[in-house]
């Protein structure tokens, strides 16, 4: 292809784009297709000769887009949102067409000293404490392992990367059963060992760890000669937004000197708002804190930004300086390299900037406070339906309940059949989760482009599905 061809496809493409988001509503929020039926469609060995364009984007719209799940739809109420706004699709394909290599300040110093002042304006949009300071990495899971690995090494007295694990002290890390499992990943690939997680029993109606649990739990492990390295708390937990206690955690945390890491993933992005902080009251105790701009700002997966109270104590734990690496006659400069597992970075502040630049705080608080209310709105309307459960009131914009039509013998059964239903119809895509066991449905909007009428018709839409399964 010829920058001649490069140019025609890339206005074509444009075009596209907005035809598919333009017109979203009138898809199937989640892919109608069977498992196998795209790879059939895909021939077993590449080909020998190249091929026209248009053949291949045919192939593109034939073959790929059937099997898409559109989470740009605005009625995609699943698991959480992977928002992409125009400008951060921009910013991004600006930063593939340059395609830097990102890992230090010399190989591209623009997206270097951008992330800095990008993670500085998103610290100052939270009300975050200016002794934060931030790096982009490229999702939640990273950071809370770059977290993990942090604690490991504080706790072994930095002995860790350098001896092995085997022969040192046995670390304990400690996190309710509301956090996502990115952290169970963590520790396995810290070598801290699943049975070395312990999970802290939950209180109230935000599901957050009991603190005096907590405390007795670390001081039995004392008592038993293993090592306590640090606690995983959550502020919006992925199953109903169970949100901790962080202020407590962080006393707690405090008496035996451990590390504190808070995975706000979600709900770190309504802390523009400031009417919900309190969910992360006592925030600023913590040693780290990462949330996703991709998920609720319209940033464009992949960006995740992970706060550090001590940078020093994250480098030491990851940052590798063999030769190559090193910037010589400039002092004072960051890689963000040493502060990430990988050592390649995409240009990934790019869309920071160029969508704050164009939605400005205020229009990203809107959204959130649109979708907040409307959820709440819903909610509200299902409670009064009287074959419908609440489990759990909304946290933010994400609630649960259950279909509980008298009568019914197996609810878990039921609202499965009813889940699937609802999710082959097309119109609303929904996933479930469990609460003290049972099965249940969740429900959380978050998409940019969704109105109050896209969340209101999830109700016509449950009740429908709801009275043909009975």
């Amino acid at each position: 292809m010829n920058w001649d061809e490069f140019s025609k496809w890339g206005a074509r493409i444009s075009d596209w784009a907005k035809g598919y988001h333009t017109t979203l509503r009138d898809r199937p929020v989640r892919a109608q297709v069977a498992p196998g039926d795209i790879l059939r469609q895909l021939p077993e060995t590449p080909p020998t000769t190249g091929g026209a364009m248009e053949d291949v984007f045919a192939d593109f719209e034939n073959i790929v887009m059937p099997g898409i799940t559109h989470w740009q739809h605005p009625r995609f109420f699943a698991y959480f949102p992977a928002n992409a706004t125009p400008p951060s699709m921009l910013a991004d394909y600006l930063a593939t067409v340059v395609a830097p290599q990102c890992m230090l300040w010399q190989t591209s110093p623009a997206a270097t000293e951008m992330e800095t002042r990008m993670l500085q304006w998103l610290r100052q949009s939270l009300g975050l404490a200016d002794h934060f300071e931030g790096v982009i990495q490229d999702s939640a899971s990273t950071a809370t392992l770059a977290a993990v690995l942090t604690m490991r090494e504080r706790a072994l007295a930095w002995k860790g990367n350098e001896e092995g694990l085997a022969g040192l002290d046995t670390l304990r890390i400690y996190c309710s059963e509301e956090v996502h499992t990115s952290v169970d990943r963590a520790i396995w690939i810290a070598g801290i060992g699943q049975n070395n997680l312990r999970r802290v029993p939950t209180q109230g109606p935000l599901r957050s760890m009991q603190p005096e649990a907590l405390e007795a739990t670390i001081k039995e492990d004392i008592a038993n000669g293993l090592k306590p390295a640090g606690i995983v708390a959550c502020v919006g937990g992925t199953g109903t937004g169970g949100c901790d206690d962080v202020s407590a955690v962080c006393d707690i945390a405090a008496k035996f000197d451990l590390y504190v890491h808070v995975d706000a993933a979600w709900a770190g992005a309504a802390m523009i708002c400031p009417e919900y902080r309190h969910y992360w009251t006592g925030i600023d105790k913590a040693d780290s804190v990462v949330f996703n701009p991709h998920k609720w700002l319209g940033m464009q997966f992949d960006c995740s930004a992970h706060f550090v109270k001590n940078p020093d104590d994250l480098v030491r734990t990851l940052a590798i300086r063999p030769e190559y690496l090193k910037t010589h006659g400039a002092d004072g400069i960051i890689n963000y390299s040493e502060w990430s597992v990988p050592l390649g970075r995409r240009f990934r502040a790019l869309k920071i900037w160029f969508v704050l630049r164009v939605y400005g705080i205020e229009g990203l608080q809107a959204m959130i406070r649109n979708h907040v209310a409307w959820a709440e709105e819903l909610h509200d309307l299902l409670a009064q339906e009287s074959d419908f459960e609440i489990l759990t009131a909304p946290v933010l914009s994400l609630f649960t309940f259950r279909y509980a039509p008298e009568g019914a013998k197996d609810l878990d059964e039921l609202n499965q059949r009813l889940v699937d239903a609802i999710n082959d119809d097309g119109r609303i895509y929904l996933t479930q989760t469990r609460v003290a066991g049972a099965l249940v449905i969740r429900f959380q909007a978050g998409q940019v482009d969704a109105t109050r009428e896209d969340i209101l018709l999830a109700l016509e839409v449950i009740q429908e599905i709801a009275r043909d399964l009975r």
